[in-house]
């Protein structure tokens, strides 16, 4: 039989961490197995479903490349079908109509506070006669769960995991308004949409059970389940804001690349080995549930930003510059011309090797564009107040010497012999000549900056500073 696994995210918010982990091992696993990855929308819950919710999921998916297969299945559009199931159940005898008072559910209620019990429906209207109905309740329909004995899950990740059926309710299927539940409708969906694994977070494991008792009630096949332990922030409770970002958009925006943030999620309790950097290609070629570990697993930000250091170190200058048009035209409304796209094409390697995020290369690289007056960082503004204007005019005159061979090595020479000269170490105006071409107080080596600018725009930069 071929695998068919999906990722069925409910569109009240943007796409989670947890949830493009989810759909990250579900797509991983059909690869793997030549299955196929389908994608559907639960988007019942009329008042908290937005469409911005659908388009920011759709764009997540998109930016991490998890390509799903077929159309998208849009869970509101099967109400009818759901509903002919649940009166199917009606029919057999499988479940049954519930005219219960908000009344009677709240004395129940209370009923299970003062004996410290976990609320559970009594089961009231389970055998009762339909004369006795009340004319003024519409009812719901609630299925008929297995009263005696013990379920049983064989789940891939977690093992066998037995729950006595004495915890079971007889929970609802459809709505006093006549819209069928969560419960139903999933149920319903996966089996229509022929799913043979569901993989997802292992807060769904009691409604796995729940809807055991629909598939069972149905005949059908029960599909495989897998379910993923949590991820936890760095201190072990569960990850939220406070933790820093939590959402992909999030993540992008923040200048984390698509395939490292790939990397880093699957490496969230699935593990080949000792190996941290792992390719697209082998992840699909190695993974496994088996390999998904049961505990828990903590996201750690260093990690994330370790792993997303050696794939800008990797990253293609076209993609670079590419990110870099988008970003300096949306920030100070730059648009890169020939000359700056030549400058970056011959520094970027460098500063490729110190960047953390895409935004701080950007930051870094920004005195590479034809921008005049450059910008100018807090930091090294401090250095240019302080600047001794006779040394730096002194020093153009001797760099424009070299003017027509303006390499960093025959830069270097001279600057020492300048030094050397006056009296000077590097040290002594290293800080100031950084803070005049960059903008910057951090930046890669100086000399080599000083190459790819050339001397017409260092003097024009300095002298803008010594001058003003």
């Amino acid at each position: 039989m071929k695998t068919v696994t999906r990722f069925a995210p409910s569109p009240t918010g943007n796409l989670h961490i947890g949830s493009a982990r989810t759909a990250l091992f579900n797509w991983l696993f059909a690869k793997n197995t030549k299955g196929k990855f389908l994608l559907r929308i639960e988007d019942t819950d009329k008042v908290r479903s937005t469409k911005d919710s659908i388009n920011k999921i759709l764009e997540g998916l998109k930016w991490l490349d998890l390509k799903w297969d077929d159309e998208i299945i849009y869970q509101s559009k099967n109400q009818k079908r759901h509903n002919e199931v649940a009166e199917d159940l009606l029919k057999n005898g499988l479940a049954y109509k519930c005219f219960c008072s908000e009344e009677e559910l709240k004395n129940m209620r209370e009923e299970a506070k003062i004996l410290k019990k976990p609320f559970r429906y009594n089961r009231m209207w389970r055998d009762r006669d339909l004369k006795d109905a009340p004319k003024n309740i519409d009812p719901v329909i609630r299925i008929k769960s297995p009263i005696d004995g013990e379920s049983n899950i064989d789940d891939i990740i977690q093992g066998s995991i037995k729950v006595s059926n004495e915890e079971m309710d007889d929970f609802i299927i459809v709505r006093s308004d006549g819209t069928p539940t969560y419960m139903l409708s999933v149920v319903v969906d996966d089996h229509d949409m022929n799913v043979t694994h569901i993989v997802r977070g292992h807060d769904h494991l009691t409604n796995t059970f729940r809807q055991n008792v629909i598939y069972n009630a149905m005949n059908w096949n029960v599909p495989k389940s897998a379910h993923i332990p949590l991820i936890l922030g760095p201190d072990g409770s569960k990850m939220s804001k406070r933790h820093g970002a939590i959402d992909v958009e999030e993540y992008k925006n923040n200048g984390i690349l698509s395939d490292a943030l790939i990397n880093y999620m699957l490496r969230l309790g699935w593990s080949h080995g000792d190996d941290e950097i792992i390719s697209l290609e082998n992840a699909i070629k190695w993974f496994s549930l088996e390999k998904i570990g049961k505990s828990p697993a903590k996201f750690d930000n260093d990690k994330l930003i370790s792993v997303n250091s050696h794939y800008i170190k990797e990253l293609d200058n076209n993609k670079i510059i590419s990110f870099l048009e988008n970003y300096y035209n949306k920030k100070y409304k730059i648009e890169l011309d020939k000359i700056s796209i030549n400058r970056l094409n011959l520094g970027l390697d460098d500063i490729k090797t110190r960047s953390r995020d895409l935004n701080q290369l950007a930051e870094m690289a920004l005195f590479y564009c034809s921008k005049f007056p450059i910008t100018v960082s807090k930091k090294a503004d401090k250095y240019i107040k302080k600047v001794d204007k006779n040394t730096f005019k002194d020093l153009l005159i001797v760099l424009k010497n070299i003017e027509n061979d303006f390499k960093k090595q025959k830069i270097e020479q001279i600057i020492a012999k300048f030094l050397s000269e006056k009296g000077l170490k590097l040290s002594d105006i290293i800080q100031y000549i950084r803070a005049m071409i960059t903008g910057l107080d951090v930046s890669p080596r100086i000399y080599d900056i000083m190459e790819v600018l050339g001397f017409e725009e260092i003097k024009k930069r300095i002298e803008y500073f010594i001058n003003g």
